[in-house]
């Protein structure tokens, strides 16, 4: 599907931003492995969140989906043999079910679409398969793994992908004895662990921080809560709260939680760094137009922010630095390519050299046409920049928005946006 933006700045309000599919997947892999049913409050999902709802009833969940909940009725033993784990395009659903399989003993196989195998899983697969499973080649599917993973010490570099991290965390307390994970360097994306920290915490699950990891106590049991609700998901109301601070009246997005353990809230400081009016209230964030800047900038706690800081600092005045953008190549795309590429069809001139993306902004965009390359996060980028460039943007494959956020552009619209699909 192409979409055609035509330019009209976005306003309002939005009451109920979607939930974190970051808290979702996490919470709905510890209900599969939990003492009793669990009541998951959650206002949305998505497909990436629904591969994970697959892979879990494939392992013996049961999940039922109600107005805003998911109701998850765990495991009961051990799983069925040749199960077969659909992960869509979602590397962290695949990243996250494979460690955990094992640690249930699983015999299963796994799955996916687009890209999702060519996408790496070193050094998890072969720190699982030191440990006791048996995984036939990466690279393809289908992916097969037997054998019960063993506890023990797991050594993951920190550079890679915090998912490594999190599906070890989400595998080891179960096991029969004391596991040790040992992090190589610094740890990258770090707040995506801390959110899988929370989501082990509501289950009443330990996890201890060491000077070299995390070690984690063995022969735990995941207790349900009975109930949790996922947060508001930061990653997705940067698209909007960036919308605010290009044009119109402002937009506000609630429910946010100012001390979420989100990394992408840090959105908020960066517009307003840049010279956006940004309002903190008790429940969300108001961020309203204001003289843009360029600025410096480090995330690599906070990749997926990147797409939407790009489109902030394009529509910027002077030069935008922001580093720690080597990972963005492991993505749905290779985000260093398509954020350049998007940037550079509305006008903008940017380049990447040694992990730094500089983008010389130029205080608005020009009309064009922008490849989404089949990455939601472009797709979406390209949509905002659009309301605000000087001529019509045409958004080819826009229906890459619904992996993370399928009623994205019916927001757009409700905002005062034009998007008309060729």
């Amino acid at each position: 599907m192409n979409m055609r933006i035509i330019p009209g700045a976005l306003s309002g309000r939005i009451d109920d931003i979607i939930s974190s599919k970051s808290q979702a997947h996490r919470l709905l892999i510890c209900a599969l492995r939990a003492d009793a049913p669990t009541r998951i409050r959650c206002n949305s999902t998505s497909r990436d969140v629904q591969a994970t709802q697959r892979c879990i009833s494939a392992l013996g969940a049961r999940v039922t989906q109600g107005a805003g909940t998911l109701d998850v009725e765990p495991a009961s033993g051990t799983c069925a043999p040749g199960a077969l784990l659909d992960c869509g395009e979602s590397g962290s659903t695949l990243r996250f079910m494979l460690p955990v399989a094992g640690a249930l003993g699983c015999d299963c196989a796994f799955t996916g679409q687009g890209l999702l195998a060519q996408r790496p899983l070193s050094p998890l697969y072969e720190q699982l398969a030191a440990q006791g499973m048996t995984l036939s080649p990466q690279g393809a599917f289908p992916l097969t793994a037997r054998g019960r993973l063993r506890p023990g010490r797991f050594e993951i570099a920190g550079n890679v992908s915090s998912q490594f991290i999190t599906g070890l965390l989400l595998a080891l307390p179960g096991l029969p004895e004391e596991s040790e994970i040992h992090v190589i360097g610094r740890l990258e994306s770090e707040p995506y662990v801390n959110i899988t920290l929370d989501a082990l915490s509501a289950f009443d699950v330990r996890v201890e921080h060491t000077d070299a990891g995390y070690r984690v106590p063995g022969g735990q049991r995941f207790r349900s809560p009975g109930e949790v609700t996922v947060e508001g998901d930061w990653s997705s109301a940067a698209f909007w709260l960036t919308a605010g601070a290009l044009g119109g009246a402002g937009v506000e997005c609630a429910p946010l939680r100012a001390d979420s353990a989100q990394g992408d809230r840090a959105i908020a400081d960066m517009l307003a760094a840049m010279g956006a009016d940004v309002t903190r209230g008790a429940d969300g964030v108001h961020v309203r137009p204001g003289a843009l800047h360029g600025v410096d900038v480090d995330m690599r706690d906070t990749p997926d922010l990147v797409p939407i800081a790009a489109v902030a600092a394009g529509f910027a005045r002077g030069d935008t630095r922001i580093a720690g953008v080597e990972r963005l190549r492991l993505k749905e795309s290779d985000r260093v390519v398509s954020v350049l590429a998007l940037l550079k069809a509305l006008g903008v001139e940017a380049h990447e050299q040694g992990g730094v993306m500089t983008i010389r902004g130029r205080g608005g965009f020009t009309g064009g046409t922008v490849d989404a390359f089949g990455d939601h996060r472009i797709a979406m980028a390209a949509a905002i920049a659009g309301s605000v460039a000087d001529g019509e943007v045409t958004i080819l494959g826009a229906q890459a928005s619904d992996k993370s956020y399928p009623g994205f552009f019916d927001i757009f619209a409700a905002l005062g946006g034009r998007a008309e699909e060729e």
